[in-house]
């Protein structure tokens, strides 16, 4: 008989889905494999990922350089467990049984990647935190 749980899906939301939140979904991502479902999100997407970000990702042996942003959806929220929000206000639908987590972050948006490294690095300890605690 399979004990097997469903794998906890996380969405990361931040204004733009440029800098922060496609940092830590790509931090999830690289370091839970298939074990996490991740998505991320802006409540007013910008039209390309931020290129200071990229690089500083492709620093860490990440590459973002495919990711596009996506607009926040009312389904994404409902089909996450955990939803983590970075600077993006009271945007974000609330709905009953989720866990909402606020992490205060610097925005990358029109930093270079020397502003941007501190960032990424605070976002891999938080992701780091966070899969441990999702594994239990």
């Amino acid at each position: 008989m399979s004990t097997a749980t469903p794998r906890p899906s996380v969405l990361f939301v931040c204004v733009h889905n440029a800098g922060r939140s496609q940092m830590a979904a790509a931090f999830l991502t690289h370091l839970a494999g298939d074990r996490v479902e991740v998505r991320s999100a802006g409540s007013t997407p910008a039209d390309t990922v931020n290129p200071a970000v990229v690089d500083a990702m492709k620093e860490v042996g990440i590459d973002i350089s495919a990711e596009t942003p996506k607009v926040l959806t009312v389904e994404a929220v409902q089909a996450s467990d955990v939803v983590i929000t970075m600077g993006c206000g009271d945007t974000c639908p609330v709905f009953p049984g989720k866990r909402y987590l606020d992490w205060q972050l610097d925005d990358p948006a029109g930093q270079g990647v020397d502003a941007v490294r501190p960032i990424r690095d605070e976002i891999e300890q938080r992701i780091r935190g966070l899969l441990a605690d999702l594994e239990g």
